[in-house]
């Protein structure tokens, strides 16, 4: 007997048909729920800069403003106050070394050399006189050695006469005595004068040192004056170029006040300010670069001043040989310091405004058609004027979006038209 036999409704075919289909559904829903669901915007290319990451030789360095100046500077300060009584050069004059600039007068010092002078004086006649006095003294004493020296002879004989006569009782014992007594006072005295007169030459000799000590040093003292008088003409001490000279017939200068400026034109230094944040990595004899007159030249550190003022410290730069001819003081040259050591395959990326929004932790990278830009993780390393160096995120040949993002919002993509 024949069975009706039903008809299954999902046979294995048409449930792998649908299945297929339903895949294909959720694709499409998800390419374009989650893809093109990001936030997108339309940004005209050539309104923007797209620059290729390239690989090569990186050298970090910072761009900074230096001044010419003259390699020595010499500053011409009043070492005595006085009056502008001549001037003999005006600025801009060259002078050589020695050469008078100006005459300052000073009446107090004039009278105070007179004061000195005549005290000088005074002390060396007194030295005088008591050199006199004590020469006079000294042949006064030994006048009065020699006659009692000539006593003594005469008291002697006496002495040794009257010895002969008393052995034979020729003379008193009394007579003998007075003989006696008197030879032997006449020795007596005789030692007392001479060594009298020892002390008192010897006190007038530390007299006469004392006063010799004293004119030696009013001398000096006297010397010490003339040269402040001779201060009062300021002279020239290199030779070169009178810059600055601050002076007027008749006006009044203080000791230790500025008058003028000496510049040495025989080479050039530059003074840079530097910002505080490179003080610890600017040393001697780090280099730089300048372009000046169509060529590039080469400067390098000489001295570093760890002052800070403002936020800023300075440098002296020199040329390595003679400056390029015309430099000229007071020109302003815009060098490359350099901060680091060469890099020969560093992955670099042109410098711009993307920086400024992003800190250069991301950045929008081209895809192989050019139309589409998307976000990308970078991390960046040292920097110079013209690129960065690449640590992670991009290789070389990609293209980047480089100028300002400011007007991109958050977007994760940029859709170039």
């Amino acid at each position: 007997m024949d069975r009706k036999i039903e008809k299954k409704k999902w046979p294995p075919k048409r449930i792998a048909a649908y299945s297929a289909v339903a895949i294909f559904v959720l694709f499409v829903i998800y390419v374009f729920v989650f893809q093109f669901s990001k936030s997108s915007l339309n940004v005209r290319k050539e309104r923007i800069t797209i620059s290729e990451v390239t690989k090569g030789a990186f050298q970090e360095f910072i761009p900074v403003i230096g001044e010419v100046m003259p390699i020595d500077t010499y500053h011409l300060d009043a070492m005595e106050g006085g009056r502008v009584e001549e001037i003999f050069m005006e600025a801009g004059s060259v002078v050589q070394k020695g050469d008078n600039i100006l005459r300052l007068g000073n009446t107090n010092l004039l009278l105070d050399i007179m004061w000195r002078e005549a005290e000088l004086f005074q002390q060396s006649n007194n030295l005088r006189n008591t050199r006199l006095q004590m020469e006079q003294y000294r042949l006064q004493l030994s006048q009065e050695v020699a006659s009692i020296d000539n006593q003594l002879q005469q008291q002697k004989r006496t002495y040794e006469r009257y010895q002969e006569l008393m052995k034979d009782n020729l003379i008193s014992q009394h007579e003998f005595d007075l003989a006696k007594d008197q030879y032997e006072y006449l020795g007596k005295r005789r030692d007392l004068t001479i060594e009298s007169q020892t002390n008192e030459l010897e006190f007038r000799q530390a007299q006469i040192i004392a006063l010799e000590t004293s004119l030696r040093r009013m001398q000096d003292n006297l010397e010490v004056v003339k040269q402040k008088q001779d201060n009062l003409t300021i002279r020239a001490p290199i030779s070169g170029y009178l810059t600055a000279l601050s002076a007027e017939i008749g006006q009044s200068k203080t000791p230790g006040q500025r008058i003028g400026q000496i510049d040495v034109m025989d080479n050039f230094r530059v003074r840079i300010p530097v910002d505080e944040h490179y003080i610890a990595r600017v040393e001697k004899e780090r280099g730089g670069t300048f372009d000046f007159a169509g060529n590039t030249y080469t400067l390098y550190v000489d001295r570093v001043y760890l002052e800070v003022v403002d936020g800023r410290f300075e440098i002296d730069m020199l040329f390595p040989e003679n400056a390029p001819q015309g430099i000229r003081r007071g020109m302003s040259l815009h060098i490359r310091l350099e901060m680091g050591d060469i890099s020969d395959d560093a992955i670099l990326l042109a410098k711009g405004g993307f920086f400024q929004t992003t800190g250069g932790n991301w950045v929008y990278v081209l895809d192989k058609s050019e139309k589409i830009a998307t976000k990308r993780p970078i991390r960046l390393g040292m920097s110079n004027a013209y690129v960065h160096e690449v640590l992670e995120g991009l290789q070389p040949g990609e293209k980047v979006i480089t100028s300002s993002y400011e007007s991109f919002g958050n977007n994760e993509r940029l859709v170039l038209r």
